[in-house]
């Protein structure tokens, strides 16, 4: 597995970036965003990438961040959901505001994603509360939990946290450092989010 690319941007192309690295120019498909964030041809570049493996392709995908990409890696478990469509949503919506509307059961942001109907928002919303419940049962079995949560803010950061992926005792850990009290739930996740890519 490939955790990411550092090297020289050499070309922009409609949905895929080229960087050279050593001699080596790798293909990565990419969200227009994330494309437009990397800057000009000829800068020196880190992309965090997925490598997907199949029988008759292999192919890297690649983010700005690590909240970009474990957003993807989640889309990825959502049944119906591929690559490019993974990477259409993320072109449209940030981890954090995904992440909250996950939490929140917000179908109306979700089914302004392209290619999102009502039952995909429904669907994804589901898959990926249950996963988020299944995570939190191992980790309760496994370490109790450092602190307990009255802050209704405070549990829905750390709920659309653990939707992005990270585990419950990081998250938990990270909020303890962060003054919740004048900050919204998003801001609560953007924080959240800024310490864990560290």
């Amino acid at each position: 597995m490939i955790s990411y690319i550092k090297g020289k941007l050499e070309a922009k192309n409609l949905d895929s970036v080229t960087i050279d690295v050593g001699g080596i120019g790798y293909k990565i498909f990419m969200s227009v965003n994330s494309m437009d964030r990397l800057g000009e041809t000829g800068a020196d570049v880190k992309v965090y990438t997925y490598m997907r493996v199949r029988e008759d392709d292999i192919s890297l995908y690649g983010f700005c961040s690590n909240e970009e990409l474990k957003m993807f890696e989640q889309l990825l478990g959502v049944s119906g959901v591929g690559a490019k469509s993974a990477l259409s949503i993320l072109a449209n919506i940030s981890p954090s505001s995904f992440a909250l509307a996950i939490i929140t059961g917000d179908i109306n942001t979700l089914k302004g994603l392209p290619g999102i109907g009502a039952k995909s928002a429904q669907r994804m919303i589901l898959e990926l509360k249950d996963k988020m419940k299944t995570q939190e049962a191992i980790q309760t079995e496994a370490v109790p939990m450092q602190i307990s949560v009255k802050n209704d803010k405070a549990k829905d950061a750390i709920d659309a946290l653990q939707v992005l992926g990270y585990s419950r005792r990081d998250i938990e850990a990270v909020i303890s450092k962060i003054n919740i009290e004048e900050l919204s739930v998003e801001d609560i996740i953007k924080q959240g989010l800024k310490y864990l890519g560290m």
